[in-house]
C-alpha cells in the first residue's frame, strides 16, 4: 500500500526536513516487507492567493486516484500509535492500494474537502505548524510500520 503526504507548504532544509526524510526512510525500510510504502510527499502552494478552496483543490490532485483520503485536522479522531498501527492494517488488508494524508495550509482544509475525506486524524486538540504534522506523521507511520513488525522501537 504506497502511502501519499499531500501537504500545502514547502520544507525547505533544516531540522523539520531532516526530521521527515529520516523517518520516511526508516518508514520505507520496516515497511515495504509489510506491503506498507513507499511513502512519498507531494507538497502543494497556492501561488494565487485562493485561500483554503484553492489550496483543497491542489490538495486533491496531489492524491492519485482512487486513494484513500485522510485528512489531518484539529476535530479529526485522536488515537493511540497501535490503534494507528491497526488503521493502516485494516486499510493494507482491505486492499487499498493507496492511502493519501492531506495536511491543509494555515487556515486548514477546506470543509467540502474534510467531508469527502474517508478518514480524519488529530494530534490533539491543539493546531500544528505543517512544518511539525509531516515530522509527527512520518515518525507515527515508521512507529506503526514498527508496531506490525513486532520491532521493540515502540515500548508500552
Amino acid at each position: 500500500m504506497r502511502l501519499h503526504l499531500c501537504a500545502v507548504g514547502r520544507i525547505r532544509s533544516g531540522p523539520e526536513r531532516a526530521l521527515v526524510d529520516d523517518y520516511l526512510k526508516r518508514f520505507d525500510r520496516t515497511g515495504r516487507p509489510l506491503g506498507l510504502g513507499p511513502a512519498t510527499e507531494h507538497e502543494v502552494e497556492d501561488r494565487r492567493g485562493g485561500g483554503m478552496e484553492a489550496e483543497a483543490e491542489l490538495l486533491a490532485r496531489a492524491a492519485p486516484p482512487g486513494a484513500l483520503i485522510c485528512c489531518l485536522d484539529e476535530r479529526g479522531r485522536q488515537m493511540s500509535s497501535p490503534d494507528f498501527a491497526d488503521l493502516l492494517g485494516r486499510w493494507r488488508d482491505g486492499g487499498r492500494s493507496d492511502v493519501a494524508f492531506l495536511i491543509g495550509g494555515a487556515d486548514g482544509i477546506a470543509p467540502a474537502l474534510r467531508d469527502r475525506a474517508e478518514a480524519a486524524l488529530s494530534f490533539g486538540a491543539m493546531v500544528w505548524p505543517h512544518m511539525l504534522v509531516r515530522a509527527m506523521l512520518a515518525e507515527q507511520l515508521y512507529r506503526a510500520a514498527t508496531i506490525l513488525a513486532g520491532s521493540p522501537y515502540h515500548r508500552v
